[in-house]
């Protein structure tokens, strides 16, 4: 267990060095360069004030949103209770949106788009445990709720981007999920709302590990089930939020992720979960370190140097793929 730590936190580290030195305007010399204390101002501006911050808030928003997957899939027993089909990431988006068409929040005030985001991702959470009613506890019937709660906070969410055209239209990308333009500001409120959750999450481990054996075996234990899920569906609404507002509604990284950190660590949660975490960051880093490589490659390719590849559209393609390979390979499973 200690070498499988070991080398995860060696890819994070390998995924972070890649991103740093994978963006356009300065080659790889010249931000190595800056790191040993050489470079210009402008240099050093952009490696130091928005190149590490960018690195940080990736590695961050990772961690979130695949220890908010594991608690969800835990809590629910249902392996497809992500955050982005339980309501909760489309309630945070629905929920930043129209505070900021309201005027309540801006996002140049990450603090406010937090609360926000929290605030709607409660809600989009609560609408599918009312929808759900008695057959909460059936993993198929709470996958089709949650698809379908997740496609009307959606819709809304377009509603208000359409009655606010002018004011929200600079969000379509952030919508899409995005590390660009993140600075010190946003990792300075991402970690330590992230570390509070976490570790929340992690002392929940025990009473989630009852939980995915069901409400039965969890009674039988003395372990008040409905207290003990409610409390995890809230360590992971606010994880959720926290990462949506830091980098946008990122897709497929709290749905996969999970499943990969229970393979490689096991059902015991005490190590899955610090296992899905660091995963999560490796994953959602190297995503990025790949998308700005991208951005480099279609810029010369089709000469603009306009062109910038969002994160969270190549999460998006790959993990649909992922997900569509892995169901073609086990038919059998109960996804």
């Amino acid at each position: 267990m200690t070498r499988r730590f070991t080398v995860l936190a060696v890819l994070a580290v390998v995924c972070a060095a890649v991103e740093v030195v994978a963006g356009r305007g300065m080659s790889p010399g010249v931000v190595w360069e800056v790191l040993n204390g050489g470079g210009d101002a402008t240099e050093r501006h952009i490696v130091f004030q928005l190149r590490l911050p960018r690195l940080l808030v990736a590695l961050g928003a990772g961690a979130s949103l695949a220890v908010a997957g594991l608690v969800l899939q835990s809590a629910l027993r249902n392996p497809l209770a992500g955050p982005e089909v339980t309501g909760v990431t489309p309630g945070a988006v629905l929920g930043a949106v129209t505070a900021t068409a309201l005027g309540l929040a801006g996002w140049d005030a990450p603090l406010a788009v937090v609360l926000a985001a929290c605030a709607g991702g409660c809600a989009g959470a609560a609408l599918l445990w009312l929808l759900a009613g008695r057959g909460r506890g059936d993993p198929a019937q709470t996958a089709v709720h949650g698809v379908l709660v997740s496609a009307v906070l959606g819709g809304l969410t377009a509603m208000v981007l359409l009655v606010e055209p002018g004011e929200l239209g600079s969000v379509v990308q952030w919508l899409v999920g995005t590390t660009e333009g993140r600075v010190w500001e946003h990792w300075h409120l991402l970690w330590p709302w992230a570390l509070v959750w976490g570790v929340a999450a992690w002392l929940l481990a025990g009473p989630l590990t009852l939980l995915r054996c069901g409400d039965d075996i969890a009674l039988a234990a003395g372990l008040s089930a409905h207290r003990a899920r409610t409390l995890a569906l809230l360590c992971a609404v606010a994880l959720t939020a926290g990462a949506v507002a830091a980098v946008g509604a990122l897709g497929f990284i709290g749905l996969l992720v999970p499943h990969l950190a229970v393979a490689v660590f096991g059902a015991d949660l005490r190590r899955s979960l610090p296992g899905a975490a660091l995963t999560g960051a490796v994953v959602v880093c190297g995503a990025d370190a790949a998308a700005q490589l991208s951005s480099r490659l279609l810029a010369t390719a089709l000469d603009s140097g306009r062109l910038t590849l969002p994160v969270g559209a190549l999460t998006a393609c790959l993990g649909a793929a992922l997900l569509l390979l892995v169901v073609r390979r086990t038919p059998s499973r109960t996804f």
